[in-house]
């Protein structure tokens, strides 16, 4: 692998471990009601797991209230049973045609459960920003024990690979920072 090749590889792969991150936060209850909340939330849809936002409408009519319509009212029950069987704290109630979850107020010992959850998130993407910055370095030495990058490319690629990691793990911090924000200004 060249200079390039390494440096595009851990940035993509960088980018795509902080994407993650931001798509797991976003699934943290923050006592507001947005259909994030539930989207990826897996249903037993005729015996495959199924993501909620593929076999229903999801709205947030209220503030503090979230509506899912399936498209086939025959999935109420599999769908309230998914839910209760999250670890959301949410109770569905049906009227027979769509699901309603009531958002309640967090208590401050739940407040603090998810600023621990949200710090455990982010401490997992940083281990991955981490193990992405030892394979570059990696295929840095490889490069230039198989003659492909001199020691000088070898030592610029590493540098731009930890710089790379310092900008990833300062956007990993910047998101759990503000979505503890959110979680405890509730």
């Amino acid at each position: 692998m060249d200079q390039d090749e390494i440096l595009l590889d851990a940035e993509e792969r960088m980018e795509k471990a902080t994407s993650v991150l931001h798509t797991q936060l976003q699934g943290l209850r923050t006592g507001r009601a947005t259909p994030a909340l539930v989207d990826s939330l897996r249903v037993d849809y005729y015996g495959s797991p199924t993501p909620l936002k593929q076999i229903a409408n999801i709205s947030v009519p209220e503030p503090q209230q979230i509506v899912i319509r399936p498209f086939d009212a025959t999935q109420l029950q599999s769908i309230a049973k998914a839910i209760q069987a999250s670890d959301l704290g949410l109770s569905p109630s049906s009227d027979g045609k769509l699901i309603r979850l009531n958002i309640p107020p967090l208590s401050t010992e739940r407040r603090k459960q998810l600023s621990s959850r949200v710090n455990d998130l982010a401490e997992e993407a940083r281990v991955a920003i981490r193990n992405i910055r030892r394979d570059g370095n990696k295929n840095a030495d490889n490069s230039q024990k198989e003659k492909i990058l001199t020691e000088d490319d070898r030592d610029r690629t590493k540098d731009k690979v930890q710089e790379l990691t310092k900008n990833a793990e300062k956007r990993i911090n910047d998101t759990a920072s503000a979505k503890e924000k959110d979680i405890m200004d509730e």
